[in-house]
């Protein structure tokens, strides 16, 4: 978990919040092409994103310019892979598709948060991950 897409460098929790950093919370996705494609991830993506794929600055309750939503591509075939899905989904989706820029860690007591909160995030966990707050 981190930040992305902003101007500041390092930047904190506190300061992405604020909405003047230009950052957005963001996670990286590291995958084997062997076992599933960009292509799954993103429609994957996509799809839990549910109706909030459809709003502005908004993923659920969470509202601020540090919860849009993007796709951020590291090349030409991602960036064409992701719009296309995106398009699939209608005229009103809000999801930015843009080049990737630093990806900034978040601080430590953001890492492993379900955990630390008695959650599982395992694979294969089929326990209902309870609201955040």
């Amino acid at each position: 978990f981190g930040y992305t897409q902003g101007g500041k460098e390092e930047p904190t929790y506190k300061e992405v919040c604020s909405g003047t950093t230009g950052h957005t919370e963001a996670i990286v996705v590291t995958f084997d092409p062997r076992v599933t494609s960009y292509r799954q991830l993103v429609t994957v993506a996509m799809d839990r994103l549910g109706e909030s794929k459809y709003l502005l600055n908004q993923v659920g309750n969470d509202r601020g310019t540090q919860y849009r939503h993007g796709i951020y591509y590291h090349d030409d075939h991602q960036k064409e892979i992701a719009e296309e899905i995106i398009t699939s989904f209608g005229i009103d989706v809000k999801t930015e598709v843009l080049p990737t820029k630093v990806f900034w860690d978040a601080e430590d007591y953001h890492m492993q948060y379900l955990l630390k909160g008695g959650q599982s995030a395992r694979k294969g966990a089929t326990e209902m991950i309870r609201c955040y707050g």
